[in-house]
């Protein structure tokens, strides 16, 4: 009996899922903060604990990447330092804030459509790499790293297509930054979190292992040569039913 109700229990379905999700996330240099967001969404987390969760998966997961990706040889530290300085104060910053509910879900729900867009659209490497204007990056990454904060993801979804659309690097060092990128800015969402006292889900200990466990194979499969096609296809589903949910019902 205890067996039949563990499997009709929500949590049990999202647990199950999630290190898919990590795993598609990390085999491209991200955290996954997006695709646990709209994960929560359709489990209908509560919002006062979904930020922080995802935060906190996203430096698990998003470190694991950061080291596959760097022992292969694709991080390019003068790329992710000007995003960097641009990034990590303006997150704190928007870790600090509380937002109302409604207006949360809004903001979430088009930052979801973006990621899903971003499934969908993926820009091509250039094979000419551009020189990187260090004042546009600042200005980028502290954009970025604050809906970062504000909202509980950590930018790569966004940082990765800039720098493939500018030229600014190949589709591997832009996973390296970008896994780099995220790692600074979620520590930095969660130190100002912290600072304002936070509430973390119940079920966050198995959350943190499933993802780890997806996060360790996508880095590793990620950083060679691989294809997720259908894992994508799936993702994709995930985004538009979550956004759907926040922006029309």
């Amino acid at each position: 009996m205890a067996d039949f109700e563990l499997i009709m229990d929500p949590i049990f379905y999202f647990l199950a899922i999630l290190p898919f999700v990590s795993f598609l996330y990390s085999s491209v240099g991200h955290g996954g903060a997006s695709g646990y967001l709209a994960l929560m969404t359709l489990f209908s987390f509560p919002n006062e604990t979904m930020k922080q969760t995802a935060l906190i998966l996203n430096l698990f997961v998003a470190g694991i990447s950061f080291y596959q990706y760097y022992k292969a040889g694709h991080f390019k530290f003068k790329l992710f330092a000007w995003f960097a300085i641009g990034s990590i104060p303006t997150a704190y910053l928007g870790g600090i804030f509380n937002i109302d509910s409604n207006l949360y879900n809004k903001i979430l729900g088009l930052l979801l459509f973006f990621a899903l867009l971003r499934m969908l659209y993926k820009p091509s490497a250039s094979k000419e790499v551009k020189k990187l204007s260090p004042y546009k990056a600042i200005l980028i990454g502290a954009l970025i790293g604050f809906f970062s904060g504000l909202i509980g993801i950590g930018g790569g979804i966004i940082l990765t297509p800039v720098l493939l659309l500018f030229h600014w690097s190949s589709m591997k060092e832009a996973a390296a930054i970008s896994a780099l990128f995220i790692w600074v800015n979620s520590s930095a969402a969660l130190i100002g979190q912290f600072s304002i006292g936070i509430a973390f889900s119940s079920s966050l200990l198995p959350m943190i292992i499933l993802a780890l466990a997806g996060g360790l194979l996508g880095g590793y499969f990620g950083s060679k040569k691989w294809n997720n096609k259908k894992l994508e296809y799936f993702l994709v589903v995930v985004l538009a039913a979550a956004s759907f949910k926040l922006l029309i019902l």
